[in-house]
């Protein structure tokens, strides 16, 4: 049961799935289904005071490097292209509904570099990423505790 929370949690950190991954793959196990819900929920939000870590400090030490700037300006480029109109338009609930949309693309690695982007205060980003990330849980959880129950 452990090792599957670990995996659980592991995945819902991971930029290739968050939450959205790590709480369908969490449900496949036998561990219980609301421990899965709290440890993607956590694990997921963790990532933001580790990314604008990362974004304040790391990023900047970093960007010394050519190619590392490359990848770096291209991954603001999309961010940017992606989140500018919402967020700007709407600030704090521009930046949740981006967070909660349980699509590839969105969530909380790119709440976060939006949060950076746009220089929005680090406190009510987030909680915007927050909010945004336990809806956009719930959203997953509901939908594949209750579909595999129907289907399974």
């Amino acid at each position: 049961m452990i090792e599957d929370i670990l995996i659980t949690m592991l995945w819902s950190i991971s930029p290739l799935g968050e939450a959205k991954v790590g709480i369908p793959i969490g449900l496949q196990s036998e561990a219980n289904p609301y421990v899965i819900f709290v440890a993607a929920f956590v694990a997921n939000v963790l990532v933001f005071p580790v990314m604008i870590f990362f974004l304040n400090h790391v990023n900047r030490y970093f960007l010394r490097f050519r190619s590392y700037k490359k990848g770096a300006l291209w991954v603001a480029r999309r961010a940017k292209k992606g989140a500018k109109d919402k967020i700007q338009k709407y600030g704090f609930w521009g930046l949740m509904f981006f967070v909660m949309i349980p699509l590839p693309g969105t969530g909380v690695y790119a709440g976060t570099i939006a949060t950076y982007l746009f220089n929005i205060e680090r406190k009510q980003a987030f909680a915007a990423n927050t909010i945004g990330i336990f809806f956009s849980s719930v959203f997953v959880w509901l939908t594949f505790y209750y579909g595999s129950s129907m289907f399974g």
